[in-house]
């Protein structure tokens, strides 16, 4: 599949950059005691190499880590995010002072593999549904202080973002629609705001599919409909409101996508995209330059 890195715009730098300063943080606390054993004036060359096939993402945020520890750690780097890389391949060179680069090794690492990992299991589930009308979404369910980072990975892997949170869309589920006291009030509670965002509603049944639809919702979220009930929900769909979406969520894996998208359903959402990723396989190996003579 081919990168469309074009198209993508990371993160505002202000969040990438609180986002590292907080990892920073957390790993060096008051200082690295172990780099500091090695000579100051130390220049060393470091690979970083995948041992596994990726989909890359986190370019940003491992430029972010260097540009805050050390300026003179220079990276030049032969693949762009979104850039499918295979085992063995090289990513990135960085060249500097040795402190820095291994001060900065877990936390740029960390970044990049958590990042291409969401990358790459998006990229997975598009091919799975490759030919359907489904657009794959990402959910809410992220590392806390990451979202933004993980849904700019789920745009790399070529999904689709869902709302970003709880500010720039309503998602009316079940026990707000108890609180509410209904289907059709609730959504007649949320068009009162005025707000012009996205509103779904999650139904469990036809009849609350019919009711939901009826009442005006924006898209409906299929919860753990069965394929058979998909395709209903979608002829239902159909007859009485062709412009809403639908959206299936709850217990789809990837052996299972690609019936749930021939059912002519619009959206699948997956929270293992960011919840039960297994980070990419990485490494980081050093070649070290005799220090100049003081």
């Amino acid at each position: 599949m081919a990168s469309n890195t074009t198209q993508l715009t990371p993160p505002p730098p202000a969040a990438i950059t609180a986002a590292v300063r907080a990892a920073l943080a957390e790993d060096i606390g008051s200082g690295d005691l172990t780099a500091a054993l090695l000579p100051e004036t130390q220049q060393a060359l470091a690979t970083v190499i995948t041992r596994e096939a990726a989909v890359l993402c986190g370019r940003d945020w491992v430029d972010a880590v260097f540009a805050a520890l050390d300026p003179a750690v220079v990276i030049d780097w032969h693949c762009r995010d979104g850039d499918p890389a295979a085992a063995g391949q090289k990513l990135c060179e960085l060249r500097g002072p040795a402190r820095s680069i291994l001060t900065g090794e877990r936390t740029a690492l960390n970044f990049l593999q958590t990042l291409s990992a969401v990358a790459t299991a998006t990229r997975h589930y598009i091919a799975a549904v490759a030919g359907t009308r489904a657009t794959i979404l990402d959910t809410r369910k992220t590392i806390p202080g990451l979202r933004l980072a993980q849904k700019y990975a789920v745009r790399v892997g070529g999904g689709s973002n869902h709302r970003i949170g709880l500010y720039d869309g309503i998602l009316i589920k079940e026990n707000h629609i108890v609180a509410a006291g209904g289907i059709t009030p609730a959504v007649r509670r949320a068009r009162d705001q005025g707000t012009m965002v996205l509103l779904e509603v999650e139904v469990e049944t036809l009849d609350q599919a019919e009711e939901a639809l009826r009442a005006g919702a924006d898209r409906l979220l299929l919860d753990n409909f069965s394929t058979a009930l998909m395709r209903d929900a979608v002829a239902l769909r159909d007859r009485l409101a062709p412009g809403i979406g639908l959206e299936a969520s709850g217990g789809i894996e990837l052996q299972s996508i690609r019936a749930v998208a021939e059912t002519g359903i619009d959206f699948i959402s997956i929270g293992d995209l960011t919840k039960n990723i297994r980070a990419i396989d990485l490494s980081m190996r050093f070649s070290f330059i005799a220090a100049p003579t003081p």
